[in-house]
This record gives C-alpha cells, structure tokens and sequence, in this order.
C-alpha cells in the first residue's frame, strides 16, 4: 500500500492510546507527551458487577496501545485489560501493545511450595491470549517474567527518572543504598554505582508473607544517608523495619525509594511512625487521598519514559537505550 492510500485511511497510520480505569492520569501525561488524544473507550460495569467494554473509535489495521496497571483492585483491573484487548483483536487492530506499568501477581512467578500456581505466568498467558501483541512494563519484580511470554516484551526501568531525584536530594553526602534482600542487591549495586556510594544489604527472617522477624545489615551505614532501594512497596513492614535497622546502626538519615508503590493496609501508619524521610516512588500507580496526603511520599512521573518508548515501539526504533 502507499504512502497516500495509508494516510487516507487514517487509522493504519495513527497511533491509538487508550486507558483502563487503574491509572487514567498517568495515560493523559503519555498522551500529553505524545500529542495525541486519549482515544475513545467506554468501561461500564452491568448491574451484577461484569465489565462491558466499548471501543468507540476505528482500530482497524491501527497500532494501539493500552494503558493498564493491574494495581488495586487487581483483579478488577486486569480483566478491564483482557477485555480491551479482547475488543480490539475482534475489531481488527493490526497491533496490539498492553501497556502495564505496574504488573500484578509478579510475586508469585515460580513455586515456592508443592501446590501453588506461578500466578506470573498464568497472567503473560491470558495477555497473550486475549491478543496482546507485545508487552511494555517498568520494573518488573522479577526479570525471568519476561521469558514467560512468547510475545516480545520490554522491561522499562524507573531508575533515570528516581536517580535524578536522589542526586539532587543527598546532594553529596556520604551515602549507603541498602537491599533489603539479597535478591534486590544487582538494583541496589546499580543505584550505589550511579550515586558514588557504598552497598549494604539486609538478611532478614520471615515469619510468614508480609511478616519480617529478623533483620540484620551486612554493610557500613554510620553517620551515612541511608537509601533502601526496592521495586515495590506493598504493606511498608520490610521497609519500615530496614529503616529502623539502619538508624540502630548508626545511620544519619533514611530515605526509601521504589518504583511501584503499591501502600496497602496499614503502609501509610507505618510510614508515618517509621525513621523514614521521605519515600519516593512512581506514578506507575494511582494512589489513594490517603497516600496523596502523607508528606512522607513523594511521587516522580514516569510519564515522558513511557511516552517515548511508545513512540519509538510505533516508528519501529529501537528503545535500548532507554534500558538503563
């Protein structure tokens, strides 16, 4: 087909963006970056509760993007984005990109008793499956994830857009970025490395999920800033209970970053009693009045990285370098 005949046709050409429900602000900031419209979709809910879904623009032979974190309520939110890929597959997108910048049932992504599911891998095939074409996530919890798709996938970082902050924030100080595991120490040495600072990292002892017992710094955090580096922050008990380690250890000042904070149940009263600072996350999730109003949480847009990274998924350029 030429040039001419696709533009006559409009939606070949056009980059389509459309939002769920989880985060529409954070879809309005890509496509304010992007100079588009947030295309036309209607999600209702039937009086039972189901999820009826109406794309109201042409798809047809179009490249289209959806915007879906599968954050609180996640079930909710991830059957908003099954069906939007579902619509757009049946009416004829010619490529399908789910867009998910915070993805959900990570944690579960490999059997850790006899009779478990790998919930990760459940949902890279039900993405799959109602037509996802590619997949453009950030941080994922863990990177084997990935692997679990036959479909490409692209793993954005957080990293340029929360260093950036910390640099202008510790503005020279003596600084130590802690794991508060040891499957967190490759993030962590990457943030030490850019930040000129030394690594510590946590051994803790679980009592049971999202129940720490046990918590013990293997590094120098005295009379240093302390930065605990995570990829989520769900009920705030580790990360709280690091925090207060680190200041027993001698530690000057605690700050806490992450790129999903998730800040369910009691998060926020933790945050608010613990030795931390300042928490500073990502927009990958909306956050609750609750959240919004703690002074202790501060929130960077991760809109501009995504927004490029789908440009350049739609001009067919490669997107390596924003993998930092």
């Amino acid at each position: 087909m030429s040039d001419s005949a696709r533009s006559a046709d409009g939606a070949k050409d056009a980059i389509k963006i459309f939002a769920g429900n989880s985060n529409p602000a954070l879809t309005a900031a890509i496509c304010k970056e992007l100079g588009v419209p947030v295309a036309r979709a209607d999600l209702r809910r039937f009086s039972d509760g189901e999820i009826n879904v109406d794309i109201q623009e042409n798809v047809r032979g179009g490249d289209v993007f959806v915007v879906q974190s599968t954050s609180m309520p996640g079930n909710d939110h991830l059957m908003e984005l099954l069906l939007m890929l579902d619509a757009l597959k049946r009416a004829s997108a010619g490529r399908i990109t789910a867009v998910i910048p915070y993805y959900g049932y990570a944690r579960q992504d490999r059997k850790v008793a006899p009779r478990v599911p790998i919930s990760a891998k459940l949902v890279a095939d039900l993405l799959e499956t109602a037509g996802a074409s590619r997949v453009l996530t950030m941080d994922l919890h863990a990177g084997q994830i990935q692997g679990f798709f036959n479909i490409p996938v692209d793993n954005l970082y957080a990293t340029p857009v929360l260093l950036r902050y910390l640099r202008d924030r510790i503005n020279g100080d003596p600084t130590t970025v802690i794991s508060p595991d040891a499957g967190g120490v490759e993030r962590a040495r990457a943030f030490a490395k850019r930040l000129d600072g030394s690594l510590a990292v946590i051994d803790k002892r679980r009592s049971g999920p999202n129940e720490v017992a046990e918590m013990n710094i293997i590094g120098e955090v005295q009379s240093r800033t302390a930065i605990l580096v995570d990829d989520m922050v769900d009920t705030a008990g580790t990360i709280c209970s690091a925090a207060q380690a680190a200041i027993d250890a001698g530690a000057q000042e605690v700050l806490a970053v992450c790129s999903h904070a998730v800040l369910s149940g009691p998060a926020i009263d933790r945050l608010e009693k613990s030795p931390i600072r300042e928490l500073i996350a990502t927009d990958t999730i909306a956050q609750g009045p609750r959240s919004t109003a703690c002074k202790k949480v501060k929130i960077l847009t991760v809109a501009p990285l995504i927004a490029e990274a789908i440009r350049r998924t739609h001009q067919e350029e490669s997107i390596s370098s924003l993998f930092v």
